[in-house]
Order: structure tokens, then C-alpha cells, then sequence
């Protein structure tokens, strides 16, 4: 397909910042982007975080997965680079290995966040996966609102990779999901029509004074304020670029195919129904069952995702990206999800450095993309 006919998409990675003996989270974020956080020759942006412990890479919009696959790597090896510069890597790790008290990065708004959000603020130490989609206006952003929410849970299921909490094994494969669900905005929405409704729920949020602007509606996918863009938060960061790029092309194909059956109902589901399907794709990830969108029952995770591949293939077919997308989901779904990968290094010793030294590694190898085809070698 020609480019020119392809949406631009652009992700943004959360990354934490760990010392590079020990492994432990490392609070240098605001020296690091002191130092490394103009933007790059690449068109990447090196960003702070609510907590120090964090690392944001920005990455530029690309067009094809495989584009977007090196632009992660390349983020990912500035970020490891400038890390470095201050004893620290990073990880692609959306929860800590273990610390009670992550630091605040300082400055007025985060300030004001720790005051008004108390214990929730002072615990908030998680790292997500943001994909912007671009969109031609809120109106068409809101026709694709409506429809991919029910398909949102999947793509948890797919990225999750955060079993772990302060050192315990929370039983959840993505408990980032959990502790981020705390924010009092964070979550699925409800069906909008139209972007008139949309602007409404947003600005009666805002007129609660709860949230502190606009920038915390921490929805499971919103519209942006500052671009022209849908921005889908609800995947934990992926431990491995691969699965990352992969996530991030099939959050852009459903934006897509949902614009292209604007002419279609969206399936009426409420945002509270969304809520517990979410929560089952945070406790199982790929392991057991997830949530059939048609029908709202459980059936197997791989048929779920089935259901998934079922409905973008036409788009992901066009934009050559669909015999990519099944090899790496056949992957994730064989056992190679991230929370697979670090529950099987705890068991080895029953330690959190054997899980951090497999996550530094994983969120910089390029074995595996190469093994299924994904960009140059």
C-alpha cells in the first residue's frame, strides 16, 4: 500500500531507570533529561516522569511496523545511552522490582498531584505504552472511540507484562492495570456519538476539580489535546520491541477499520461491564480466558485474539503487516508475553535481580525481531 494512504502513528514509552549493579530503580530521571533531553537528531525526546524513577521516550510518527519497530529500538538504545551517563539502564519494566517510596520529580504540578491524591500519588511508580493514531478531526477520532473500546482489553491481554509488585508476584499479569486504575479518571468511557458529547463529558470532569487539567483524563484511549490524534493508554510498556511495535500496529489498524464501519452501531456496552472485562485481561493477560467482545463470555485467550486478527485482517492485509502481526502474537499467546518471560527468570532463584537482569536484556535484544522478520538485520 502506499504510504501516503497509511495512518501516521507515534508511540511514547515509559521506561524505568535502574542502577546498572545492582538493578535497582534508579532516581535520576530529571538529571538525565537535564543532560540528554533536547530532541535528537532522530526525532526522538528523552521526557521526565511523575517519579524519578522514570524515563519517557517519545518517539517520532512512522508509517510501517517495521519503521516503527527501529524507531522503538533506536529510543530505547538513546535512552539506555543517556542512562548510562549517570550509572543507570533502563528496562521496559511497567512496574518496580521493589521500593516503597519512589521519588517525585519536582515541580509545581506534581506537587499539586501528591497533595490532592495522598497514598495514590506517593505509590504511583508505573510505566505504560502510549500509541497516537492520527485522526482528521475529534469527529472522526470519536467514531473510532466508540468502537475499538471493546477490543481494548485484548490489547492488555497482549502487552501485559508487569506480574510483579514491590517483589511479590501479584497474581495479575498486568497489576500496572490495577495500580493505575486508582487514578479517580483512569479507565474505559462510555459510548460519545459525537464529539460535541465527547468535549461535554470531558468538560465535566474538569468542572469537578478533581483531576488538575485536562492532561490527567487518564482514559483507555482519548483524544489528544495538544495533536491531531487518538492516543490508546491502556497497554503495560512491552518488555520486547517487537511486541511493542506489534501492539502499537494492531492499536492503529483498529482505529482504522473502526472509522471504515462508522456506518455501523458501536457494540453497547457500558464503560462499568468494560471495567471488569478489563480486569480480567489484567489478572489472566494471555494465560486463561479473556472476554468474548460479541458476546461478552469468557472463551479462551487465543480465541479471543483470534477474534481480533479476525477483524483487522483486511487493514493489516493492506498495509502488509498481517503475516508480522500473527507471528508475534503466535509467540506471545506460545508462552512469550512479557509476564511469562519474568515469572519464568523469578523461578530460578526466587529473586528480583534474576527478573530485572532478564528485563534489561529482553527491552534491548534484537534476536527476536530479526528471527520473525521484522526490519533489517
Amino acid at each position: 500500500m502506499k504510504g501516503r494512504d497509511m495512518r501516521k502513528f507515534g508511540v511514547e514509552e515509559e521506561l524505568l531507570l535502574v542502577d546498572a549493579t545492582s538493578l535497582n530503580p534508579l532516581p535520576a530521571g530529571e538529571l538525565i533529561v537535564a543532560r540528554n533531553g533536547r530532541e535528537t537528531p532522530t526525532g526522538h525526546k528523552l521526557t521526565t516522569e511523575f517519579k524519578q524513577e522514570q524515563l519517557e521516550v517519545v518517539s517520532p510518527p512512522q508509517l510501517t511496523l517495521a519503521e516503527q519497530l527501529e524507531t522503538i529500538r533506536t529510543g530505547r538504545a538513546l535512552a539506555e545511552a543517556a542512562a548510562a551517563e549517570s550509572g543507570g539502564r533502563v528496562a521496559a519494566m511497567p512496574t518496580a522490582p521493589a521500593t516503597d517510596s519512589p521519588r517525585r520529580t519536582p515541580g509545581p504540578r506534581n506537587h499539586k498531584m501528591a497533595q490532592r491524591f495522598g497514598l495514590t500519588a506517593a505509590e504511583q511508580l508505573t510505566n505504560g505504552f502510549h500509541i497516537h493514531i492520527d485522526i482528521d478531526s475529534w469527529d472522526e477520532g470519536v467514531v473510532a472511540l466508540d468502537r475499538i473500546r471493546v477490543w481494548l482489553p485484548l490489547l492488555l491481554a497482549l502487552s501485559s507484562n508487569s506480574p510483579f509488585w514491590n517483589g511479590v508476584d501479584t497474581g495479575f499479569a498486568s497489576y500496572r492495570y490495577q495500580a493505575w486504575s486508582r487514578w479517580p479518571t483512569a479507565g474505559p468511557t462510555e459510548i460519545f456519538h459525537t464529539a460535541a458529547a465527547y468535549e461535554a463529558h470531558r468538560q465535566a470532569i474538569l468542572d469537578t476539580k478533581v483531576p488538575l487539567d485536562a492532561g490527567m483524563l487518564y482514559f483507555d484511549a482519548r483524544l489528544c489535546d495538544h495533536q491531531p490524534t487518538l492516543e490508546v493508554r491502556v497497554a503495560d510498556v512491552c518488555l520486547k520491541a517487537e511486541h511493542a511495535a506489534v501492539v502499537a500496529a494492531l492499536a492503529r489498524a483498529l482505529v482504522e477499520t473502526a472509522i471504515r464501519k462508522g456506518d455501523e452501531e458501536p457494540a453497547g456496552v457500558s464503560a462499568n461491564l468494560l471495567r471488569i472485562w478489563s480486569w480480567k485481561a489484567s489478572r489472566y493477560g494471555v494465560e486463561a480466558e479473556l472476554i468474548n467482545p460479541f458476546t461478552g463470555t469468557p472463551i479462551a485467550a487465543r480465541d479471543a485474539i483470534a477474534q481480533l486478527l479476525d477483524e483487522l485482517a483486511p487493514v493489516l492485509s493492506e498495509y502488509d503487516e498481517e503475516e508480522t502481526v500473527q507471528t508475534v502474537v503466535a509467540e506471545i499467546l506460545q508462552g512469550g508475553s512479557g509476564t511469562g518471560i519474568q515469572r519464568e527468570a523469578y523461578q530460578h532463584h526466587n529473586n528480583m535481580y534474576d527478573v530485572m537482569d532478564a528485563v534489561v536484556h529482553a527491552t534491548h535484544d534484537h534476536h527476536d525481531s530479526q528471527r520473525v522478520g521484522i526490519g533489517p538485520s
